[in-house]
């Protein structure tokens, strides 16, 4: 904020003849011998400024040494500005975040900004799936961290429950319940006899009906009975969507109709061989989609585009569509289709690809389950790991890439779990916290004390190299979660927590926190404790935007 009012204000003093920049990058340099704070923002103005960059960075050096909290700064290499603050400046960090509580992490960037975030969705014809159970970690904490950022978002799963595969769960279903095998191109798994007894109990008699009628039953209740599951299944995994939408609902709303109206009054439509086209090749797609086949049936494209012109209606200016590994094809496609509406695809339509998981456990890749028969489930890997370890383990490798899930080691409680390190700091500091209460220090964020009482914490002191490093990488979290909201990576928020971890940890070792044995209690005491409830807070933030509970005992 500091380096970017010295710019703006060298701009309107006539010191510098450029445009004000429409973005300033100040970052925590690596290296603290090279301060808290470096900015390569003169580098950036020099060219259109048309003077050296280490002129430029002079001016701005000068007029940011005179800014209050500012102790030194300096003009390193070709223009960059390496920025120290003075020791109480730095030290308001944790009098900030403490007031800041639950909000300290916060931003406007995506203010008022309206996204539908669609993840997980699939056929209802079986529990989720471990690559569904990534999205469901991911695309939660996503959600969150564009919450954290302003935005509304509405959380939507897309209920697959028209075409093809319900009609061959209803077929499974209803050969199971007259202990028949699967038919060849069904479903099969201990969870087919389960839904199938599920609906008989419920529905008495049903197998007194004609076949065809009893197929009808069991291909809905069945569905019925998958969608609660599969509801009950995300529940207890911490996702809850604001909405449910369902395929069918496209054709009796008319929402299918109407897409296929707006894409013809686009002209972009085209009859061919009895059949409707969509001309996508003109945005870019290898080939034209069908729409409406010669025998008068839509494709799963026209619903796709029904879906989608559907959000925007709702009022969804950003739709976000989360797919598994085997969607790239289907990118382009959508994008096209979006053009086709006249969006800009690069504006409203994003669509992350979330790379296979595997599970391993003993050292052997988990493939079944009991009850799915041919892959791990939601349940499954819950009952294995836990609520906790899964989501944070889901959330903390980027989707780019294929990740093992190992067992062991998520539910091992030693330090080389990620999960457990970072919950160990917080508990650790939520006992230190305790414990202050035996030795009288004051902590008024917990008693109820004043602002005035908050304020009269010495944050001044906190001045130790071990706190300079504490106290700066806290400052961090609002940065870490605005890139993390913006490029979709909760990873960023779960690597950022095992970095604080480490640095807190080392802080504590190198500082004393609580008197000990007859030593008496000294003004820099409560100051430390101060900055460990600070980081208390920054750990349970970060945690619940993962999804993930912060205990106070571990």
């Amino acid at each position: 904020m500091l380096v970017r009012q010295a710019v703006a204000d060298a701009i309107a003093d006539g010191d510098l003849a450029v445009e004000p920049p429409a973005d300033v990058t100040v970052e925590r340099p690596r290296n603290r011998d090279h301060g808290d704070y470096a900015s390569n923002v003169a580098l950036v103005l020099a060219k259109a400024a048309k003077r050296p960059p280490r002129d430029v960075a002079q001016l701005l050096a000068t007029r940011l040494t005179a800014a209050p909290g500012i102790e030194a700064v300096e003009v390193a290499g070709p223009g960059f500005l390496n920025v120290r603050l003075a020791a109480d400046a730095l030290g308001e960090t944790a009098r900030r975040i403490i007031d800041a509580g639950g909000s300290y992490g916060t931003n406007t960037a995506a203010a008022g900004l309206q996204v539908n975030l669609e993840f997980v969705s699939g056929n209802p014809t079986g529990p989720v799936h471990i690559g569904g159970l990534r999205w469901a970690a991911v695309g939660d904490a996503i959600a969150r961290l564009l919450i954290a950022s302003g935005a509304h978002v509405t959380r939507e799963y897309y209920i697959n429950d028209a075409g093809v595969q319900v009609a061959r769960f209803g077929a499974s279903l209803l050969a199971a319940a007259h202990g028949e095998p699967a038919p060849e191109d069904g479903y099969a798994g201990a969870y087919v006899a389960d839904v199938a007894a599920t609906v008989l109990a419920g529905h008495t008699g049903v197998l007194q009906l004609p076949r065809e009628e009893q197929l009808i039953v069991f291909t809905e209740l069945g569905l019925q009975t998958m969608i609660a599951e599969i509801r009950e299944s995300l529940a207890r995994f911490g996702v809850h969507y604001d909405v449910w939408f369902s395929e069918r609902s496209l054709e009796t709303s008319g929402a299918l109709q109407r897409a296929l109206d707006r894409l013809t009054e686009q002209g972009r439509t085209y009859d061919k061989d009895g059949a409707t086209w969509l001309r996508t090749t003109d945005f870019g797609d290898d080939k034209d989609r069908v729409l409406v086949k010669s025998d008068g049936e839509t494709t799963y494209f026209a619903s796709d585009a029904a879906y989608y012109l559907d959000k925007r209606s709702r009022g969804a200016e950003k739709v976000v569509i989360m797919l598994g590994a085997d969607h790239h094809g289907y990118i382009g496609r959508m994008r096209a289709m979006v053009a086709c509406f006249g969006d800009d695809p690069d504006v409203t339509l994003e669509l992350p690809i979330g790379q296979l998981v595997d599970v391993v456990r003993d050292g052997q890749p988990v493939k079944m389950s009991k009850r799915a028969g041919t892959f791990v489930t939601l349940d499954d890997l819950v009952e294995m790991t836990g609520v906790d370890a899964a989501r944070y383990t889901l959330a903390r490798s980027s989707t780019d890439s294929p990740m093992t899930l190992d067992v062991d080691l998520v539910t091992r409680r030693t330090n080389d779990n990620p999960v457990f390190y970072v919950q160990m700091a917080h508990a650790r500091i939520a006992s230190i916290v305790r414990n202050a209460q035996e030795y009288g220090i004051p902590a008024p964020w917990r008693t109820g004390g004043s602002a005035a009482d908050l304020d009269a914490v010495p944050v001044g002191l906190l001045d130790h190299p071990a706190e300079v490093a504490l106290l700066g990488h806290l400052a961090e979290f609002p940065r870490v979660v605005g890139s993390a909201a913006e490029l979709r990576a909760p990873h960023r928020v779960a690597r950022y927590l095992e970095d604080l971890a480490g640095t807190f940890h080392r802080f504590y070792e190198a500082c004393r926190v609580l008197p000990k044995g007859d030593e008496p209690l000294e003004p820099v005491n409560g100051a430390r404790l101060l900055l460990c409830e600070a980081s208390r807070v920054v750990l349970a933030n970060g945690l619940r935007l993962l999804g993930v509970t912060a205990p106070e005992r571990m």
